[in-house]
């Protein structure tokens, strides 16, 4: 437990740490990988190259300030960012490393204004922190279907659009159980000429796993990080190769009421959702709602064949190149406000839907989103 004079110093701190979490956070990951580069095999090199990891964290700190008094508020996100470390299989014994760093970049950043009192307090903040990480994490670890990373056959690649592929594995080792609708796995991989692993998580597509577990890729082409794994698994990796997955991890799930439920997705967003789409489609109604480029981009095109007719469920496709983006007008004449809404996408996409979702008077508990990259990039 933290004494009271601890927590009123961290929370002294909140205006210097939005000042300079960014600051703290890039000098923290640039100083912990010089200290232990082996950990640049489990850290995204193009989230950190776009700094998209080191703002993640700055939040994660200064939202754990923010409420140091009631650390329980921020356990949602807590609990997003321990389902991630589960799966790149992070560990109780990576914890005393980051706070080390962590604690070393507060100190050179904010130099003589890191006062011992300052750093005793954070050093201790951040062990009360680290404490409820390591112990969601051992619950979720006892909870996975296998542990650490196993050797699955690619048995099957498909092409869903003109940038996704669909990836079907197979392994001699593991007996695969039930999926649950909205999960994602984790795979591990080493593309030629590059120094470390890689690891990515990608949305698992179908819920049926009697011929394997079945995930989609995006091709990510976008700026000078374009994505490395993306890439390697769209361009080198051929049925009957293997490839390295942890355990299914995520808790963007359906909830079991039986409310009617709206699916809305943009681009490769939908992939999660298809999931969700075939595990909900014989008990509830379901609204599909997705927004592509055209109809060429849209993905997953002979499974929405197959449920086209259902009585259950009603496609609705958005195509920006000829009638532009989503929008409150488009959106009211779909969603009534009464059902439970899972949407995922990108984090520019979300965050247009959840000011529309404002703006028409639903309450933000009813909206369940996941977005793609590092969590705390949306405010909640």
């Amino acid at each position: 437990m933290l004494t009271e004079e601890t927590k009123n110093i961290v929370k002294a701190t909140i205006p210097v740490l939005e000042e300079h979490g960014t600051e703290i956070t890039s000098a923290f990951y640039k100083h912990m990988f010089e200290q232990h580069p082996e950990l640049l095999n489990v850290f995204n090199k193009t989230n950190q190259k776009l700094g998209r990891q080191q703002t993640a964290l700055a939040q994660t700190v200064i939202a754990a300030a923010k409420h140091i008094d009631h650390l329980e508020a921020i356990i949602p996100n807590v609990n997003q960012i321990a389902h991630k470390h589960r799966a790149l299989e992070i560990k109780p014994e990576h914890y005393p490393i980051v706070g080390e760093n962590l604690i070393w970049a507060i100190q050179h950043v904010l130099g003589d204004a890191a006062t011992p009192e300052i750093v005793d307090a954070w050093t201790k903040t951040y062990g009360v922190i680290a404490d409820v990480f390591i112990k969601m994490e051992a619950a979720l670890y006892d909870e996975a279907d296998w542990q650490d990373f196993v050797s699955f056959k690619v048995v099957d690649i498909k092409d869903e659009s003109p940038d996704i592929k669909s990836f079907t594995v197979k392994s001699d080792v593991v007996e695969l159980k039930p999926v649950k609708a909205g999960q994602y796995i984790t795979v591990k991989v080493h593309p030629e000429g590059e120094d470390n692993d890689a690891l990515r998580h990608y949305s698992i597509c179908s819920v049926d796993t009697s011929r394997g577990l079945k995930f989609a890729v995006k091709r990510d082409v976008a700026g000078d990080a374009k994505g490395m794994v993306s890439n390697y698994l769209h361009d080198s990796v051929k049925v009957g190769d293997e490839l390295l997955l942890s355990a299914p991890a995520g808790e963007f799930l359906v909830e079991t009421d039986n409310k009617d439920i709206v699916l809305i997705s943009g681009g490769v967003g939908m992939t999660p959702l298809m999931s969700m789409l075939q595990a909900e489609v014989d008990t509830r109604n379901i609204k599909f709602i997705h927004s592509a480029y055209n109809r060429d981009a849209v993905p997953f095109k002979d499974e929405i064949k197959k449920l086209h007719n259902h009585e259950n469920v009603h496609f609705y496709f958005n195509y920006s190149e000829t009638a532009g983006r989503l929008n409150k007008e488009k959106l009211s004449k779909i969603i009534s406000g009464n059902e439970e809404i899972y949407m995922c996408g990108s984090v520019a996409f979300m965050e247009g839907m959840l000011e529309i979702f404002n703006d028409m008077g639903i309450d933000r508990s009813h909206v369940h989103f996941e977005p793609f990259g590092p969590k705390m990039s949306i405010t909640v």
